[in-house]
């Protein structure tokens, strides 16, 4: 019988749980889908235990959930090749320790190096998806590999059994109203128009409740603990801490605590709209069949308006209310974000649009199934290396 594939995850927490959330799943559904042995190098062990609550951020090494962790310190230490994995993943092109790479050259079989790039919808990632680059002085090729939305990508994150999953639950109301109700939500705000709200802090979550605030329908606002403190605050008159909820005219504003993964998606399966940010909640939004407004990672001169625009232009091309509630609130095409004018017209035509919407999601899932997902993918094109 041979040994089985080991596989190491080099992971720098930039985005506070994007990072991590990403290459946690990952390795999660390495180990229980496809019995590799894997290692996950992580620089931020705090980030780490706020979505996992088992890990020890004080711990140099553990394991969690099958998974062994390891504090990724500094970029010091000695390797030898019996220390290094077959297949090697630096998470948004990290710089791996220079004593892991020399050991991955002195190895008799050597590792598969990649290069997991951040999720995008432009077309030129076609282009560089599973390219080659060599090593300047070693004997090594890296390979860059990227997520996507089209089959001449490697696909997007997605267990085995997450759609299942997620239908028993949306069609199951006692278990979801079970679940709400454990999060101390309560009957009438599990009645009214539930929405999920998790941004950066940039976002003009302030214009978006007086908006809510004002309507004519009850809606009810959950956020983590940590999440728009500012704009939160403000509408609660009190500290936005786990538990903390006011209703103001058709508003509640509740602050829920950090939950592990598992149960954020079932969040996200439970609201009726969801507010995700960044690269990972934003895949499990596409995943909980719901419609959903995407705040994408800030980048200099505005290059994530370029890439939240590509996106919409692939999901939403003929549903202008979805596109332009979202340019709104990444602040594309306005010189001041936080101006009030104009919110209610886009959030009603956004809510009259919610039976196309529900429609688009479903027929979205049904497209990125068909690409596969990004670990089989990932492990398939790895061994072909190999």
């Amino acid at each position: 019988m041979s040994n089985p594939t080991t596989l190491a995850i080099f992971c720098k927490v930039v985005d506070n749980y994007g990072d991590i959330g990403i290459c946690w799943r990952l390795a999660r559904q390495l180990v229980r889908e496809h019995a590799v042995q894997v290692t996950l190098w992580v620089d931020d062990l705090h980030s780490f235990a706020r979505i996992c609550p088992g890990v020890d951020a004080a711990a140099a090494s553990q394991q969690a959930e099958g998974v062994l962790v390891r504090h990724w310190a500094d970029q010091d230490g000695t390797f030898t090749p019996a220390d290094v994995a077959d297949i090697v993943i630096e998470f948004f092109a990290v710089d791996i320790p220079p004593g892991y790479v020399e050991a991955m050259a002195q190895r008799e079989r050597k590792s598969v190096w990649l290069n997991l790039e951040g999720l995008t919808a432009e077309e030129w990632v076609e282009g560089c998806h599973t390219l080659p680059s060599m090593h300047p002085r070693l004997p090594l090729t890296k390979h860059f590999y990227f997520p996507g939305f089209t089959g001449k990508t490697g696909g997007l994150l997605r267990e085995r059994d997450l759609l299942d999953e997620r239908t028993r639950f949306q069609e199951d109301p006692a278990a979801a109203a079970a679940f709400l109700s454990g999060l101390g939500i309560t009957a009438a705000e599990q009645a009214a128009l539930k929405v999920s709200l998790f941004c950066y802090r940039h976002a003009p979550v302030s214009a978006l409740l007086d908006c809510w605030q004002q309507g004519q329908a009850p809606v009810a606002c959950f956020v983590p603990e940590g999440v728009a403190t500012e704009a939160v605050e403000a509408f609660l008159g009190r500290p936005a801490t786990a538990g903390a909820v006011a209703t103001r005219g058709a508003l509640t504003v509740r602050v829920l605590p950090f939950v592990p993964q598992p149960d954020y998606d079932r969040l996200l399966w439970a609201c009726d709209v969801n507010f995700v940010r960044g690269e990972d909640s934003f895949v499990r939004a596409q995943w909980a069949g719901r419609p959903f407004v995407w705040h994408i990672y800030p980048q200099d001169d505005n290059l994530h308006h370029k890439k939240l625009r590509a996106f919409l232009r692939r999901y939403c091309p003929d549903i202008a209310s979805l596109a332009d509630l979202s340019l709104r609130w990444n602040g594309a095409g306005v010189k001041d974000n936080t101006e009030e004018g104009g919110w209610a017209e886009l959030w009603t035509a956004f809510q009259r649009d919610r039976d196309g919407l529900l429609a688009r999601a479903r027929d979205w899932e049904n497209r990125m199934l068909e690409i596969g997902d990004l670990a089989a993918n990932l492990l398939h094109f790895a061994r072909s290396l190999r």
